[in-house]
């Protein structure tokens, strides 16, 4: 049989150096391989499988779909795809609103960005984003994106984005030891921005409200101070969902921690819409910014955008995501996962910080040295013991997912109490072997 390596091009890899197992199947959070291996999969694939592996309410109703409808173009109407956004607009409390379907995140991201420049009378509007974030990898995307990887590939000046510094309390950019006094700061920071360039330049403020492949939680402090600062100076606030959403910090959608005080007028989501079982994104709308757009003509267009197939998916989705407790689920079996990843912190001097325990995702950052918090490798670079530690918890069937310095923790939410403990206590293993230092 060929390779995949012979003939695919794969995201994010030297390819000569593309050597993974080729997956066959998969049932709930284990995945199967094709040398006949299963695997416990601790970050849900790309942080999007939040239902685990072919759930079957999700399989089952994209199969009836099939059967009935399996594609129509958006200027048609489909039943599927206006079910799933009147169920999206509900849980997200965006009575009044509009939803436009994606294909995924960097494109939900690219279009809310368009219909906030829209709605705004602010055609070529600047978006402020932070460094050390990820929005997609699309050109426009990596210029909304403050990501070491493709930092050299594109201007964000080019493209009307302005960044700051990031939330980051572990580091903080602005000198401070206090969380609280960090997130106040980058929120400052944002605030100074809009100022110096002027609000009637600035057409939004796009963040993500939690969880991010760059392992930054940010301060409670962090986003009721952003939504307060955005809308004194009536600029539009994005909250990029797509990794943070449908329960994976322990709420529907992360802001929501924050009741009223945290929402956004336009939120993006993909990932766990389906639990990636079909691709879709989509662009949740205020009602206020969907009526500046109700009148006007909407230049932007997908063909797949709103697919039957996918919006199926998505109604399975949710309605799974509720009827098993999902939501609450992750916010009781993340604050466990939260104070074992402590106490592992306790007994592992590598272990710098762990972020999260708003549901289950959580963060390790992994340093040479605690007190002065000199990280094991410059980033994103990340250090040969931990290549090798992530390899041999594969060896022993579990798949942990590490980016720079970080271990990022984000099974699927139906993951089995026991397998997570099973996996953490591998990782304490682990860490006793290849930082033996610590002992």
């Amino acid at each position: 049989m060929a390779s995949e390596g012979d003939s695919v091009l794969h995201s994010w890899c030297v390819q000569s150096e593309w050597r993974p197992p080729t997956v066959v199947g998969g049932r709930g959070a284990y995945l199967e391989l094709e040398d006949g291996r299963r695997i416990l999969d601790m970050s849900s694939l790309a942080e999007c499988s939040n239902l685990g592996h072919q759930h079957p309410g999700v399989v089952e109703a994209i199969r009836r779909q099939a059967q009935q409808l399996c594609f129509v173009t958006s200027a048609w109407g489909a039943q599927p795809r206006a079910e799933l956004a009147e169920a999206l607009l509900a849980k997200a409390g965006f009575d009044g609103g509009r939803v436009f379907f994606t294909l995924a995140g960097a494109d939900a991201n690219e279009n809310a960005v368009k219909f906030a420049r829209q709605a705004g009378g602010k055609p070529r509007g600047h978006i402020v984003t932070r460094d050390r974030s990820y929005h997609g990898a699309s050109y426009a995307c990596m210029a909304l994106s403050g990501d070491a990887r493709t930092r050299s590939q594109v201007d964000p000046e080019a493209f009307g984005v302005l960044q700051v510094p990031p939330p980051y309390a572990y580091r903080c950019p602005f000198g401070s030891d206090d969380p609280a006094t960090c997130g106040e700061r980058a929120v400052a920071a944002v605030a100074e921005t809009i100022d110096r360039h002027g609000a009637a330049t600035v057409a939004a403020v796009l963040m993500e409200p939690n969880a991010g492949t760059n392992g930054i939680v940010a301060p409670d402090s962090y986003w009721p101070g952003l939504r307060e600062a955005t809308r004194a100076r009536d600029v539009w606030l994005i909250a990029d969902e797509v990794m943070s959403g449908f329960g994976r910090c322990g709420e529907w959608f992360a802001w929501q921690r924050y009741g009223e005080a945290g929402k956004p007028d336009l939120m993006t989501l993909a990932k766990g819409l389906t639990g990636a079982h079909l691709p879709l994104g989509a662009v949740l709308l205020s009602a206020e910014v969907a009526a500046r757009l109700q009148h006007q003509m909407l230049y932007t267009g997908l063909t797949y955008c709103g697919h039957p197939l996918a919006c199926a998916a998505g109604l399975a989705a949710l309605r799974a995501y509720e009827n098993e407790g999902l939501i609450a689920r992750s916010r009781t079996l993340g604050g466990w996962m939260y104070a074992e990843l402590q106490a592992l912190q306790t007994r592992h001097a590598v272990i710098g910080d762990v972020r999260g325990g708003h549901g289950l995702f959580a963060v390790l950052e992994l340093v040479a040295d605690r007190a002065t918090r000199e990280p094991l490798a410059p980033w994103p670079q990340t250090a040969a013991a931990l290549n090798a530690l992530v390899d041999a918890a594969m060896a022993e069937g579990v798949s942990f997912a590490c980016r720079g310095n970080l271990l990022l923790l984000a099974p699927p939410l139906v993951i089995e109490g026991h397998a997570l403990a099973d996996a953490l206590a591998l990782l304490d293993r682990l860490l006793t072997r290849f930082f033996p230092a610590d002992h």
